[in-house]
């Protein structure tokens, strides 16, 4: 069974910068994407960045320039680095991987989400 565990949340001022990491357990037959999502109080949950196992990224625009996504997909993590940050960066952050497990069939996984606070 593949469960997703995150570390790397914390409070930090404007500017500054954090970097959140996600690891993997259990074993994937095929990693298709991973990535980053965040949601903020009242909003929904939204794409903050996502790499596909060739390697290609996309971003959000509100944190292109400033946010960088690596991933690993033979050691099953993931890694945001976060610079400039912003007050309105702060959301509770979540993890995924999208794949085919070694039993089971294709579909998203989910960390628990590691909050992120900016203060101004």
């Amino acid at each position: 069974q593949v469960q997703l565990v995150e570390s790397g949340g914390g409070l930090v001022q404007a500017g500054g910068s954090l970097r959140l990491s996600c690891a993997a357990s259990g074993s994937f037959f095929r990693i298709n994407s991973m990535g980053w999502y965040r949601q903020a109080p009242g909003k929904q949950r939204e794409l903050v960045a996502a790499m596909t196992s060739g390697g290609s990224t996309n971003y959000a625009s509100s944190v292109k320039g400033r946010f960088t996504i690596s991933g690993d997909n033979a050691k099953n993590t993931v890694s945001l680095h976060m610079n400039s940050l912003r007050p309105e960066d702060t959301a509770v952050y979540y993890c995924n991987f999208n794949g085919i497990p070694r039993i089971g069939f294709e579909r998203d996984y989910w960390g628990q989400g590691t909050q992120v606070t900016v203060s101004s």
